[in-house]
């Protein structure tokens, strides 16, 4: 989330946009419970993808990449973010004696179903978002996220299983997953935190799969798919430089040029001109 205002620094902040907002990139670290109060957010991962509209909960998994959409509706947009900090998570599982024993197998993006309950919780938040000045103590917000913890557990147990997960990410596909996700703007440590590995041991297999470094891959990839967008698909580098991982128009028409020896509006008009 972008420019949120914090109510409790680190676990509860809120984030407010008057026009739509598409962001491509973000790594859930930890797991996320989201209170819409206006507008509809979309999550979409490469497996999922979840909306949440006016007065809904979703509750989000860690160790993902996602791509979120903020549509403002009649011109608001406004979300409670709360990050269900692992350390906490720990705690309540040992003072409530809970051990998870399957492995969770459910969606990662849940949609929390409304009750009285969480209705109620949903409403005392509400004074802290509408009074930003009056900050809450961390006392006090410390035990609004752990009710929140609560509520999520009466109102789905199964919802334990995710919540208190503390396993490591498995190792898994390097070569499916990099060339699913390479557009993603993150740093390598977390590409190698996401495919269950150690940094070192990410680059080493990297390294054996791909036969380049993954900085190296990861710039030659983002160009060559650049390329096709705009031979093949007469796109513009405005338009998509940011879906692949670009900080800037300026990084990737320097990048492009310095591998293909041409600036990429030279492209465009050449793809151009062949297709009118």
């Amino acid at each position: 989330m972008l420019n949120p205002t914090t109510i409790l620094p680190g676990m509860i902040f809120y984030s407010y946009n008057s026009t739509l907002r598409k962001e491509k990139c973000a790594f859930m670290q930890d797991n996320i419970l989201v209170l819409q109060v206006a507008g509809q957010l979309t999550i979409e991962t490469t497996t999922e993808k979840v909306s949440t509209q006016k007065g809904q909960m979703m509750l989000v998994h860690k160790n993902q990449l996602a791509e979120l959409n903020k549509m403002p509706v009649d011109g608001s947009y406004q979300t409670v973010v709360i990050r269900l900090q692992e350390d906490l998570l720990r705690q309540i599982a040992l003072e409530e004696k809970i051990e998870v024993k399957h492995k969770y197998t459910g969606p990662y993006n849940v949609l929390i179903p409304g009750n009285d309950f969480l209705s109620a919780f949903f409403q005392s938040l509400m004074p802290y978002v509408n009074h930003p000045d009056e900050k809450v103590t961390a006392a006090v917000g410390l035990l609004k996220v752990k009710e929140a913890v609560y509520l999520l557990m009466d109102t789905m147990p199964a919802l334990k299983a995710l919540l208190f997960d503390f396993s490591e990410p498995h190792k898994i596909d390097l070569e499916k997953f990099m060339v699913t996700n390479f557009h993603y703007n993150i740093p390598v440590e977390k590409f190698a935190r996401l495919t269950g590995r150690s940094l070192a041991g990410f680059k080493r297999d990297f390294q054996k799969i791909f036969d380049k470094a993954p900085r190296q891959w990861l710039l030659e990839k983002r160009l060559s798919e650049a390329k096709f967008l705009m031979e093949k698909k007469h796109r513009r580098p405005s338009d998509f430089y940011l879906e692949l991982g670009f900080e800037s128009l300026s990084h990737f028409s320097h990048s492009f040029k310095k591998k293909y020896g041409h600036a990429p509006t030279e492209l465009v008009g050449m793809a151009h001109q062949s297709h009118p």
